[in-house]
């Protein structure tokens, strides 16, 4: 397909959401709408949005090329989301809201100490980075390919103008303005896998119920795995369990997904969100896997030779933008450009708040709205930008794993620590040796490396995604150790709370 024709849908395509953050953002372009859209978001506008986001492209590429080393076992890791979705709704959402959190960091503060704080909102920072670098990568490596090669612009070019144009659509209205776009964009990426199945069914000359049986009979439909569950790192059990402590991780605790939900005007709507969201995240997988194994299949009926590839997650693009007709691609190329940017709109975001209310402390000035404190947040927001760029060019020299992999691996290191320290608070009444949290989060993930590295040989045992549950567990053992009795419970927090809320509604009235 023509690169002029991509670059000219990829360039119509921003306009519209520069357009829509123009509208969004008008007279509304302070602080308290970049970081919670003055919690007046719609919740079904954030349901539906957060389905792109919590996809990215990462689903869209990763998830379909995987296919043919796991089949359809990436499943089973979905339906431990799911179970984890349903958690993040009835413990930890509720305590978000009865604590009236911009940031969810700073329950770190208020239980655990400050160097808790600091530490827990440092590792949301690096997870999120490199977490947003891999997912923002991947999409990068598709349009420098099929596009900017084709005059020899620079791969450093390429995501330099992918953040840019991020940049423009979100730096004013932040949350407000993203709430609206990522509902679009979860249009056109349901659209654009709908639709890819229906195209590729048509080339394999299959109606839709033929497509639906020989996906079902194809090699690739296997599901679940119960065999060899000491070395087989796709066992049910660890795919299952790694899926929901994952989840509770890299959502549940982290600010860039749990602020859309603290957008909400109160808990009932946040709560209908995200039950909401897991109902559609569970079937719209299936989708995906359904299209990795039609993409297989196709490519084995017209000659193409998968093992050529640099990495499975090129059988996607490779197939939309070059062997199928103008249509199909264009609709690929819409679902994967969708996909990418709703994620990485929302990081860049939610990293900007962190950063501005954990580290800068926003939420204690005086006047947050103060022009000096606006013209700061868009420095940070920038900053990070220039840092995802440079995480994105270290990735593209290291990487030769299907990124879906690369980032759940990933996250068992560093989001870990982060499970823990919440685990620890809220499961007991403990006081940690607050200076000392910093270099648990440190030694945790070092602990878990040397294992996971030894582990088959020591044991025979392969870690698979429960990989962050073994980190998480280790650090919360570390604070246990090091930790004395007397704190303040979650329970004691939550009626400090309430009894400070009926205070205020007496003195206010």
């Amino acid at each position: 397909m023509s690169p002029i024709v991509l670059l000219s849908f990829l360039i119509g395509y921003f306009v519209v959401l520069i357009g829509i953050s123009y509208l969004t953002s008008r007279g509304a372009s302070d602080n308290s709408s970049f970081f919670i859209a003055n919690r007046n978001s719609k919740w079904y506008f954030v349901a539906f949005g957060m389905i792109g986001t919590a996809l990215s492209g990462v689903t869209f590429i990763s998830v379909p090329g995987a296919v043919a080393n796991s089949s359809f076992g990436y499943f089973q890791f979905v339906l431990g989301n799911a179970v984890g979705f349903v958690l993040i709704a009835t413990i930890l959402l509720p305590l978000y809201y009865r604590l009236n959190l911009i940031s969810i960091y700073t329950y770190l503060e208020k239980r655990l100490g400050y160097w808790s704080y600091k530490s827990g909102a440092m590792i949301f920072l690096v997870s999120r980075v490199i977490g947003s670098a891999f997912r923002l990568y991947l999409v990068a490596i598709v349009l420098q390919k099929f596009i900017f090669d084709a005059w020899n612009v620079p791969f450093v070019a390429t995501v330099a103008i992918c953040l840019v144009l991020i940049w423009l659509y979100t730096h004013r209205g932040g949350l407000k303005t993203i709430v609206i776009t990522d509902t679009l964009q979860t249009v056109f990426l349901l659209s654009s896998v709908l639709l890819s199945i229906w195209f590729i069914s048509r080339s394999l000359n299959m109606n839709l119920m033929e497509t639906f049986e020989a996906v079902k009979e194809s090699s690739y439909s296997k599901m679940f795995f119960w065999e060899d569950f000491m070395g087989n790192k796709t066992h049910f059990l660890k795919h299952f369990f790694g899926g929901i402590f994952v989840t509770i991780a890299m959502t549940g605790l982290d600010q860039d997904l749990m602020q859309k939900n603290l957008s909400c005007k109160n808990i009932r709507e946040a709560q209908m969100n995200m039950l909401t969201f897991t109902v559609v995240f569970v079937f719209i997988n299936i989708f995906f896997l359904s299209v990795g194994a039609l993409l297989y299949q196709y490519a084995g009926a017209n000659g193409i030779d998968v093992t050529a590839l640099r990495t499975p997650d090129h059988l996607f693009p490779e197939i939309a933008l070059n062997h199928l007709n103008i249509i199909p691609a264009i609709v690929f190329m819409l679902g994967l450009t969708a996909a990418t940017f709703a994620t990485t709109d929302s990081a860049l975001t939610a990293l900007t708040t962190s950063f501005c209310v954990d580290f800068l402390g926003f939420d204690k000035k005086e006047d947050k709205n103060d022009a000096g404190l606006i013209r700061t947040r868009h420095i940070v927001h920038v900053a990070f930008s220039v840092i995802m760029l440079l995480v994105i060019l270290v990735f593209r020299v290291i990487n030769d794993d299907s990124v879906v992999n690369a980032i759940f691996r990933a996250a068992g290191y560093t989001y870990g620590p982060l499970l823990g320290l919440f685990a620890f608070g809220m499961a007991n009444k403990r006081s940690v040796k607050d200076r000392f949290v910093p270099f648990i989060c440190l030694i945790s993930p070092a602990i878990t490396y040397v294992i996971d590295s030894n582990s088959v040989a020591w044991t025979g045992y392969a870690l698979g995604f429960e990989l962050i549950i073994l980190n998480a567990a280790i650090t919360f053992i570390l604070l246990l150790i090091t930790s004395k009795p007397g704190s303040v419970g979650l329970t004691e927090m939550l009626l400090n709370v309430d009894e400070q809320g009926a205070k205020q509604k007496q003195t206010t009235y």
